[in-house]
């Protein structure tokens, strides 16, 4: 960010292996601090240090190429995000977050960094040049052919080779399965009806069905979810609600299906 939040630090690197922080680095800390996953494993000090001098170097990026960008561009503040996204697969895809407006990505196999996410060998200034400030600037990337070449080797071999290791060491939990637990509860809505609440969570991995049942048939139609959330250690939670009528005698049921259980889950209501 050009200009740090309440709370914030103006830049934070998060990496992620899967959907598990591996480290953050923060232009607070100046450290990069492992994840919960990661921060037992049998890696040297100077492993971590080395992730803290590419933070320190990212940071150092980061912050001349927004400069540049604020000169180029007159904007002395504002709310600009620069989002990068460093894959190790060729399939891999991404959005920039909401409120980004410029993104930078490398995919495997890739010669040059290209914003947009672009893959080619022409080069920064041919895949950047959508205004006179970005060909400007992209120009000036291309020209520091030494600092390109040692982010090239980054990116092809050192970050592939952290990428293997953490992979081994994290796969215990990455390949890990998590049963979740369930409960139902109740609460009146409007026009005498009631809101039936199935709230599952502590599971892993991510994915999850949770529907609500009536007399043993699935209301996919009928239910609303919260959409599936981290649940702060790791694993996950979601919630499903469905209103009914309790005027209307029926058996109603929450259903839960995951791949750490043998057979689906059921929590009856009332």
């Amino acid at each position: 960010m050009s200009e740090p939040g309440p709370g914030l630090p103006w830049y934070r690197r998060v990496v992620y292996v899967d959907d598990q922080v591996n480290y953050v680095y923060t232009s607070e800390t100046q450290r990069a601090k492992p994840g919960p996953v990661w921060a037992a494993q049998p890696e040297g000090p100077e492993f971590w240090d080395e992730r803290t001098l590419w933070g320190q170097r990212w940071q150092a990026w980061f912050n001349t190429s927004l400069n540049t960008l604020g000169q180029l561009y007159n904007q002395s503040e504002g709310d600009t995000i620069d989002d990068a996204l460093f894959t190790g697969s060729g399939e891999s895809s991404t959005r920039p977050a909401a409120g980004t407006r410029g993104a930078v990505r490398h995919q495997q196999g890739c010669g040059t960094i290209h914003p947009g996410g672009v893959c080619g060998g022409q080069g920064l200034a041919g895949m950047f040049a959508t205004t006179i400030a970005s060909s400007t600037t992209a120009r000036r990337w291309d020209a520091e052919i030494d600092d390109n070449q040692g982010w090239k080797r980054y990116l092809e071999e050192d970050c592939i080779s952290w990428l293997r290791n953490s992979l081994e060491y994290g796969k215990e939990t990455l390949q890990r399965k998590v049963r979740p637990t369930a409960g139902v509860s109740d609460r009146s809505s409007h026009d005498g009806l009631t809101t039936l609440s199935c709230k599952v969570s502590g599971f892993y991995p991510r994915d999850i069905t949770v529907t609500w049942l009536k007399n043993g048939e699935s209301r996919q139609q009928e239910t609303y979810s919260e959409g599936i959330l981290p649940n702060g250690d790791g694993a996950y939670q979601t919630r499903v609600t469905m209103e009914i009528d309790p005027k209307i005698k029926a058996h109603y049921s929450c259903h839960v299906e995951h791949e750490s259980l043998l057979e689906p889950l059921s929590i009856s209501w009332g």
